[in-house]
C-alpha cells in the first residue's frame, strides 16, 4: 500500500477543519473592524463559533484601539499549527522562520481572497432583488464599502454606472501578484 493512502485523507481533514475555523475567526475580525451589525445572524454565528478560544486569549492579549489583536494572534497560531502539522505529515521540515513566513503568506492570500469574493458577491447581489438577501447583503456592504469608497474617489462618474467593484477586483488581483511572490521567495530563502 502507498504511504500516502492514509496520509492524504488526514491532511485533507486537518487542512479543511483548520481552514474553516481560520476563515471564521478572520471574518469575525474583519466584520468587527469594519463595524458590521453585531446582531446580524451571520455575525452572531461567527461570534458564537469563535468565542471560546478568544475569551481565553483576551485575558493575555489586549486589543489595540479598534484592532482585536487576540483574533489576529489566534488566526496566526491556527495557521502556523496547521502548516506545521501538514508539513510534518508530508515529511517536510522547515525552520521556524520559514514556517512563520509561509503562514503569513497564506493568511495574506486568504485575506485578499475574502475581499475578492465579497466584492464579487456584492456585485452579483446588487443585480438581484435587494431585499432578498438581507443578512448577507448587510455583511457584504459593511465589509466592502471602505474599499469601494476608496475606488470611487479615483473613478469618474460615468452616468450612474458604478465601476468601483471592477476597480477593486483589479486592485485586489494586482495585490496578490505583487505581494505574494516575494513572500514565497522569502520563505524559500529562509527554509
Amino acid at each position: 500500500m502507498d504511504s500516502s493512502y492514509m496520509t492524504d485523507p488526514v491532511i485533507f481533514i486537518i487542512d479543511s477543519l483548520f481552514s474553516l475555523y481560520i476563515l471564521a475567526v478572520l471574518l469575525r475580525f474583519l466584520l468587527q473592524w469594519s463595524g458590521a451589525d453585531f446582531y446580524n445572524p451571520i455575525s452572531q454565528f461567527l461570534v458564537k463559533a469563535t468565542h471560546p478560544p478568544l475569551k481565553l486569549l483576551r485575558r493575555f492579549v489586549p486589543s489595540i484601539g479598534k484592532i482585536d489583536t487576540s483574533s489576529l494572534v489566534l488566526v496566526f497560531s491556527l495557521q502556523f499549527l496547521a502548516d506545521f502539522s501538514i508539513l510534518l505529515l508530508k515529511g517536510v521540515t522547515l525552520n521556524i522562520g520559514a514556517l512563520t513566513i509561509l503562514s503569513l503568506t497564506q493568511l495574506v492570500s486568504l485575506l485578499i481572497n475574502i475581499f475578492i469574493y465579497a466584492v464579487f458577491a456584492r456585485a452579483i447581489l446588487s443585480w438581484m432583488n435587494p431585499g432578498m438577501f438581507g443578512a448577507a447583503s448587510s455583511i457584504l456592504h459593511s465589509l466592502t464599502e471602505p474599499l469601494l469608497n476608496t475606488c470611487r474617489k479615483f473613478i469618474p462618474d460615468l452616468g450612474g454606472m458604478d465601476l468601483s467593484p471592477l476597480a477593486a477586483l483589479m486592485l485586489l488581483q494586482l495585490a496578490k501578484m505583487v505581494i505574494l511572490p516575494p513572500l514565497h521567495q522569502l520563505a524559500n530563502l529562509i527554509g
